[in-house]
């Protein structure tokens, strides 16, 4: 199996869900997949948003899964959770109803046209880093960083713990 951690965020409602309930579907849905095994979850953050202004706060998580999927094909399950929860892919970094990135995949490094893991920009993230730390505390990614110190180095981006 490989060990997947994923990055949670939401900034609009669906179905009279808000951000928080948003996370709460969306980590339902994928702790009912029979290939996935959702072995943690992290605390909840609230962040400012990162693009277009005058964006509503965002709540960001992480999890740590196990699945036999491939990355390619829980990428594709990730973005029908997206879908089917409303999200609708119009501005880059707009306001967003879920957003679902794979962060790390069994220590992989993938560069594909669809694919990117590690995640490009989590060492510039506090969003991403604070929730991964949470999961895995002493994690070094494959590049050798450890997220702690890469946390320590990035501005708080106005996070909250919630």
């Amino acid at each position: 199996m490989a060990d997947v951690y994923i990055g949670l965020g939401s900034n609009l409602e669906d179905r009279g869900t808000g951000p928080a309930g948003q996370l709460d579907r969306a980590l339902k849905t994928i702790s009912e997949h029979p290939m996935i095994n959702l072995m943690a979850v992290s605390q909840r953050y609230q962040t400012r948003a990162i693009g277009p202004e005058n964006q509503p706060d965002y709540i960001n998580a992480a999890a740590r899964l196990d699945t036999d999927m491939s990355a390619l094909d829980l990428l594709d399950y990730l973005q029908h959770i997206e879908h089917e929860q409303g999200r609708v892919r119009t501005i880059r970094w707009g306001a967003r109803t879920l957003d679902l990135d794979i962060l790390l995949y069994d220590r992989q490094t993938i560069k594909s046209e669809r694919l990117t893991v590690p995640h490009p920009r989590m060492h510039e993230r506090a969003f991403v880093l604070a929730p991964l730390s949470d999961l895995q505390p002493n994690m070094v990614l494959p590049n050798g960083e450890n997220i702690l110190n890469l946390l320590a180095n990035c501005s708080d981006q106005g996070i909250v713990k919630l």
